[in-house]
């Protein structure tokens, strides 16, 4: 009964965000046009708005809503670079966690129903790789935030690891965002945010960790057959 009620109550959410078209208010149009009233408002209760907009980011991320990337150039434009980056952060890494256990108690035969393809190839790598493996994923721009929250539901990860790989391996993609984000009139498309040159960079800085441990596996074997 309480997944069923848990299940309920996300559907009707994510009904009545898209019934409402509340999609509209995390547009890049829109908060372009609505940036210095926002600041405003920062200016005038900074706490207040800060934990409006950290449950906001939240229930969008853990209910796999569009407009995370907006809400991170949102947090840049608004909080500024330090204070931005922080509430993204942690906001991002809970609600993260909280689509992670949507998916492992309640949407599971759908997400793997949809999502299946990716599934065998992930659990391998957290096979060999373990938690290396997550950071990689969450380092490479290229696999979709809410996608990796969801799979990573079906496999064995534990939840503690998952939180704590995710938050330190988003960082870096949370800063660009909200550093972009402090350039906000600049901005034609979410496109404009990550360069080709930035994507390969943040590639290669994901994949560093895989790569360091294996040479280090391969130092060590050597190793061990030369004392042989």
């Amino acid at each position: 009964m309480k997944r069923i009620v848990i299940l309920a109550v996300v559907i009707v959410a994510i009904g009545v965000f898209f019934a409402l078209g509340l999609g509209d208010y995390l547009s890049l149009e829109y908060l372009q046009a609505s940036r210095a009233q926002a600041v405003a408002q920062v200016q005038e209760a900074p706490l207040l708005t800060s934990l409006i907009f950290f449950v906001v980011y939240v229930v969008v991320t853990g209910l796999s809503l569009p407009g995370a990337a907006v809400m991170t150039l949102a947090a840049g434009a608004i909080f500024g670079v330090i204070w931005g980056v922080v509430l993204v952060s942690f906001a991002s890494s809970v609600g993260a966690t909280i689509a992670f256990l949507i998916a492992r108690s309640l949407l599971g035969e759908w997400v793997e129903r949809r999502f299946g393809k990716y599934l065998a190839p992930i659990n391998a790598g957290l096979q060999s790789e373990g938690i290396f493996y997550l950071f990689s994923i969450r380092m490479v721009p290229v696999f979709p935030f809410f996608v990796v929250n969801l799979l990573m539901g079906l496999t064995r990860i534990g939840v503690v690891p998952f939180y704590c790989v995710s938050q330190v391996g988003m960082l870096a993609g949370t800063f660009v965002y909200v550093f972009a984000g402090t350039q906000l009139a600049q901005i034609r498309s979410l496109g404009d945010v990550l360069s080709p040159g930035l994507m390969i960079a943040l590639t290669l800085l994901g994949v560093f960790p895989l790569v360091a441990r294996k040479l280090l596996a391969f130092v060590a074997q050597r190793r061990a057959g030369a004392l042989r």
